[in-house]
């Protein structure tokens, strides 16, 4: 025998040993599998596709309008008819030209296809098998848009609804998503003999298993953070804590303060540590660095037992509460207040209820990226309509809480191919570990809402609008947008996909305060808020007439380089007082430190 015959036989022997191993592993992986799904727990029906009458009144209005007019339905078949053939065409003439060694380079037609990112690798231009498969299923796409297009006789509200589940089945249907028609997952399984296959089903097994049977993407690797070590580590210390929520204290980095103190409430759906994520974009060390008391709320993560809790509850034991405490710790009148999305709505209600309670506790009002008027419902439309509520409001009289998977899959859906396809297809085909990011980190660090409160949300603000109507019912009190009338400001993001600027552009114009002004910052609702100085990434815009309408507004805008975070310390200074000693947390007025920031709460996980 040869030493090339030894080194084949080697190699061929090392390969069958591998295969053994694997598909060993593929056996107990199967089980696992089989396991983790026999132990999910079901959920409402509803919570997955709209109401099927939406799809027939569709279906019922396209046939009816083809048949007034078949020449429409025809002229649209035969350029779908079309394109299909000449995709097929442009196949074999590809493969003809690659067997007599002619084939045209493919850049010249890649120019002119709209980029992709789905359809990056090379072999989606130069293999005609794959070229077919993209081309046609692009091609499927834009005539499922057409169709629904075409519709007609549905109301806007429902022509939104069916835009968007369309769209939704036009992205799962890509052929990135499955591994025989996805080039990069198939070279990768090539290249490791099938070692990214084995990884991936270990991936899917593992995510199945962490979510009780529901299968949620995780998005980063979770071994590299740990919130305290290296994320959420900005000093501080909580001086005070009940059922609702702990509250942080952060420790002066200057010598002096400004007399009034600062207390930042952030949105309970998610942890406030989006705003302490590192030193070098953290929010909360840059305010404490200008010379500020900063106290943050940090909310418990609510389990069975908060299901009767609701929004007076988070009114009353949150927001009243942490701003009589930090009134008595700091030994002051009044506060500048922070609300940051939900919480900055849920701060509306409670400047509307200490208006009518004569309570004059807050001096400033500060709002990020937060929703008062809900007339446009933007990209939240298809979820917000009693179809979806109803199935909500019966899952959580069963549970006592909305899950928090409810939320993040809704929000990962808007963004479908970024947050579920891409990352599912990167863990489970080609068996890559998440990145260490820490945002995708906090991202999948969720929170679930009590049962009550998220009902009164959906039904009272997102449904009703009841805010700029006729009034929001809450501790006895009617509650209206008119009767915020502190100095405020109010921080938007040009491309919010979730509180979208022009809306709160119109809850703001119908606040009640004479002292207004209005910030649009370049990106979305993290991005944009989470805008350091340091970066110079994000400018943004600002116009003191808030006369007019959101596009008057806009086109009288000036546009500044820069973050947002020095023009708004620099309006909070004129109302934040005289400087006084810096405040050591725990040390007046009865409020001894609990323990070190961040405290117990952020760090419970979302587990029912």
């Amino acid at each position: 025998m040869t030493t090339t015959d030894k080194a084949i036989e080697a190699t061929s022997a090392e390969q069958i040993d591998r295969l053994k191993e694997n598909l060993e592993r593929v056996e107990q992986l199967s089980k696992r599998l089989v396991e983790v799904l026999a132990q999910k727990k079901t959920h409402n029906p509803g919570l997955d596709a709209p109401n099927q009458e939406l799809f027939a009144r569709a279906a019922s209005s396209y046939w009816a309008a083809m048949a007034q007019n078949p020449s429409k339905l025809l002229e649209q078949q035969v350029q779908y008819w079309g394109k299909s053939v000449m995709n097929f065409a442009e196949a074999q003439q590809m493969m003809a030209q690659a067997l007599s060694a002619e084939a045209t380079p493919p850049e010249e037609e890649a120019q002119a296809r709209p980029a992709d990112r789905r359809f990056g690798n090379p072999m989606w231009e130069t293999n005609p098998y794959f070229k077919y498969v993209r081309d046609q299923y692009l091609t499927n796409a834009e005539a499922i848009r057409t169709a629904v297009e075409e519709v007609e006789d549905l109301d806007a509200v429902d022509r939104r609804r069916l835009s968007y589940f369309a769209d939704q089945i036009i992205n799962m249907m890509a052929p990135t998503n499955f591994l025989a028609t996805n080039p990069d997952a198939l070279e990768k399984a090539l290249e490791t003999d099938g070692q990214s296959l084995i990884d991936g089903l270990e991936n899917l097994v593992a995510d199945l298993e962490a979510n009780d049977g529901e299968l949620i993407v995780r998005l980063a690797d979770e071994s590299a953070f740990e919130i305290g070590r290296n994320i959420a580590t900005t000093p501080g210390d909580v001086v005070f804590r009940n059922r609702m929520m702990e509250l942080i204290q952060y420790r002066p980095t200057t010598e002096t303060v400004h007399e009034t103190p600062i207390v930042l409430f952030p949105p309970w759906i998610n942890k406030f540590y989006i705003l302490d994520l590192k030193e070098k974009n953290s929010l909360i060390k840059w305010i404490t660095d200008q010379g500020y008391s900063l106290f943050v709320v940090s909310w418990v993560n609510p389990t069975h037992d908060y299901a009767d809790v609701g929004m007076e509850d988070y009114v009353e034991e949150g927001f009243l509460k942490a701003i009589e405490v930090v009134k008595d710790i700091c030994g002051v009148k009044q506060v500048n207040a922070v609300g940051y999305c939900i919480a900055g709505t849920t701060l509306s209600l409670t400047l509307s209820l200490m208006k009518q309670r004569g309570d004059k506790s807050v001096k400033s009002a500060t709002f990020f990226t937060a929703l008062t008027d809900f007339s446009d419902q933007g990209d939240f439309t298809p979820f917000l309509q009693n179809d979806f509520v109803d199935a909500i409001e019966e899952e959580v009289g069963t549970d006592g809480v909305m899950p928090h998977y409810i939320m993040a899959r809704t929000f990962s859906y808007l963004r479908a191919n970024d947050l579920v396809y891409g990352p599912a297809i990167r863990s489970y085909m080609m068996g890559e570990t998440p990145p260490a990011f820490d945002l995708l980190y906090w991202n999948g660090d969720g929170a679930n809402l009590p049962g009550k409160m998220a009902i009164q949300y959906l039904r009272g603000l997102c449904q009703d609008n009841r805010f700029v109507g006729e009034g929001f019912e809450l501790l006895g009190h009617t509650l209206h947008v008119r009767d915020v009338d502190v100095p405020l400001m109010a921080i938007t993001c040009e491309t919010d996909h979730i509180a979208a600027w022009k809306q709160c552009y119109r809850g703001v114009q119908q606040m009640g305060s004479r002292s207004k002004s209005f910030i649009v910052s370049q990106s979305g609702h993290i991005a944009g808020i989470v805008n350091p100085v340091n970066r110079n990434k994000y400018g943004h815009y600002v116009n003191s007439d808030l006369k007019g309408d959101a596009e008057a507004w806009r086109a009288g805008a000036t546009f500044t380089e820069g973050s947002w975070w020095p023009r708004w310390e620099g309006w909070l200074k004129k109302r934040s007082g005289k400087q006084v000693p810096a405040r050591t947390p725990g040390s007046e007025a009865g409020y001894p430190a609990l323990e070190a920031a961040p405290g117990q709460y952020v760090r419970a996980k979302a587990k029912l």
